[in-house]
């Protein structure tokens, strides 16, 4: 007969990210989207960015293999996330034509608007850029019982604007990483006027890069202003700019300085990025919203350091997003 480890071992045991069955943060495995009141989901796609090596879709495994090691209490929140909501790895969305962007961005909105037909909020693992459109695509708009059929308000920490319709296609992929935070509006599910765009820098490929953005609707915060204004009147700013929608959170690891996340999609080294505790406030500025779901993206395992340093910093995102949902419960007496 197997040794099955008593209550008391567990403690010890479940905090350790390299023992055990790597589902995200150590979190039932059930495929039902219906069973849970979070689902948590890998999305190992890699087609949307073909300007990068194609290994992002290995994101979802990488922060499995680590998150256990953040499943814990916040601190902040005063709440153990996982006492106020069922929690479960739903697993990765089947792309079986993983090398075609447009199938899987097909196949991750059919997915998760699976998931939102049960009623259930997301946090998700990417995969490139690209699936947030995808997501959103399943999550909100006309049919939605998260949005009761509306638009949500987008909160995208990222070092670029992923609103770049002025080229046809990146390399051959049409609903892109390059063009989600565009497409999106004009579909009628994200509602630009309510939403902000926070973190970018770099120089940019012409001094027009933010006119798309203006035409749409967002707000945009770039890394100088963000500086010049501070980290409380930023925090204040997005909550004014949601309002009362629905919020979905966007985070692209590369809004992280390269000391922090070394292993991103597109890195940008030439201008200092968020530090995690910043990001992390940030996120934060919509505690007590409704937040209905929100993703991280662009992990690239195989840039990583030994130590997995930016996976961990995936799995603490992750876990801030699953806090804020739970917590919202909590308040509500769940």
């Amino acid at each position: 007969m197997p040794d099955v480890p008593g209550s008391d071992d567990l403690v010890l045991l479940e905090a350790l990210y390299w023992w055990g069955i790597p589902t995200l943060f150590r979190c039932p495995a059930n495929p039902d989207p219906a069973a849970c009141d979070i689902a948590l989901v890998g999305v190992p796609h890699s087609s949307g960015n073909g300007s990068t090596e194609r290994d992002q879709h290995l994101g979802p495994r990488a922060v499995r293999n680590v998150s256990a090691h953040y499943r814990r209490a916040h601190r902040h929140f005063g709440i153990v996330p996982w006492d106020h909501a069922r929690i479960n790895d739903l697993g990765d969305v089947p792309l079986p034509e993983a090398m075609d962007n447009e199938a899987c961005v097909a196949r991750i909105s059919d997915y998760f608007a699976r998931v939102a037909a049960a009623g259930t909020r997301t946090v998700s693992i990417g995969g490139d850029h690209a699936v947030t459109g995808a997501i959103v695509r399943g999550l909100a708009g006309d049919g939605s019982p998260l949005t009761g059929g509306g638009k949500v308000a987008l909160l995208h920490l990222d070092a670029h604007t992923d609103t770049y319709e002025n080229i046809p296609h990146w390399m051959g992929a049409r609903d892109s990483a390059a063009h989600w935070a565009a497409y999106l509006v004009r579909e009628g599910r994200v509602d630009g006027s309510h939403s902000i765009q926070i973190g970018m820098r770099g120089n940019p490929r012409t001094l027009a890069w933010h006119e798309q953005d203006d035409e749409l609707g967002y707000r945009v915060i770039d890394i100088d202003e963000y500086r010049d204004m501070g980290l409380e009147a930023a925090c204040a700013l997005i909550r004014e700019r949601t309002g009362d929608l629905p919020v979905y959170i966007s985070f692209d690891l590369d809004c992280l300085d390269p000391s922090v996340a070394p292993a991103v999609s597109n890195l940008e080294v030439g201008e200092k990025g968020f530090d995690l505790h910043e990001a992390t406030r940030l996120v934060r500025s919509v505690r007590g919203l409704n937040v209905i779901g929100g993703d991280v993206v662009c992990l690239m395992p195989t840039k990583d350091n030994p130590n997995n340093m930016t996976a961990m910093a995936a799995a603490h995102v992750a876990f801030e997003m699953i806090s804020l949902i739970a917590d919202r419960r909590a308040q509500a007496g769940d």
